[in-house]
């Protein structure tokens, strides 16, 4: 959910907004008082209340409330499309902080949609080489033209066979952000890390899956 709102009421306790004001919304408030928000680590609250996510409704009615300090005013130089993509912007630069990105290093992306193509702008910003990997030639077309180092269109469901080409296109990664959630994928995003690099998983599909664990351990990935 990417909620960008304009302001029409505030709460008597609010400064930083005005009615008027262009927002951009983190769709997620949490409860402020377990240990992983004391913490600082707030997006794993157990009570994490988010847009669109039953039991909680969504944004799309004519007037939305939500929690002040998770609003964001957007300065006058953000465009309204521009401040859209700020929370999915956010996905992608928290998977690389935890992937511990680092200049000059090897990434693959796999899955080259909106957060895969985000993931590969966040990486690309902060000084690595990527290679992103899709089924589809028209989204390998988008990220070649966004920056992209290599790209590698996917034909087979053998993650071991299509990690085996990759490496051959592009070497090891050191880093992998996995950006599809599809099961073959996550296998292939795990065997083309090099032994010791980091993977990182973005994508969601089902919710149990298949994949690698001896050679994740053997080669602590």
């Amino acid at each position: 959910m990417k909620l960008l709102e304009r302001v029409c009421a505030v709460g008597s306790d609010v400064k930083h907004l005005q009615v008027g004001d262009r927002v951009a919304v983190e769709p997620g408030y949490p409860c402020y008082t377990c240990s992983a928000c004391l913490g600082g680590r707030y997006n794993l609250c157990p009570d994490m209340k988010f847009c669109a996510t039953p039991p909680y409704d969504g944004s799309l009615c004519q007037y939305y409330c939500h929690k002040a300090a998770f609003c964001f005013k957007l300065p006058d130089h953000v465009s309204l499309d521009e401040g859209a993509l700020l929370e999915p912007l956010s996905v992608a630069v928290h998977a690389c902080q935890r992937g511990k990105l680092s200049f000059g290093q090897k990434v693959l992306v796999c899955g080259a949609g909106p957060i895969g193509l985000v993931n590969m702008m966040v990486a690309k910003a902060g000084g690595a080489s990527v290679t992103i990997t899709d089924i589809s030639d028209s989204r390998l077309a988008k990220a070649k033209e966004m920056g992209a180092d290599a790209i590698y269109h996917v034909t087979s469901r053998d993650s071991r066979a299509t990690a085996d080409e990759i490496v051959k296109l592009s070497g090891y990664s050191d880093l992998t952000i996995e950006c599809t959630g599809v099961e073959s994928s996550i296998g292939t995003g795990l065997w083309a890390t090099k032994p010791g690099g980091s993977y990182v998983q973005v994508g969601y599909g089902k919710a149990e899956v298949n994949f690698p664990i001896v050679a994740v351990g053997i080669r602590e990935i």
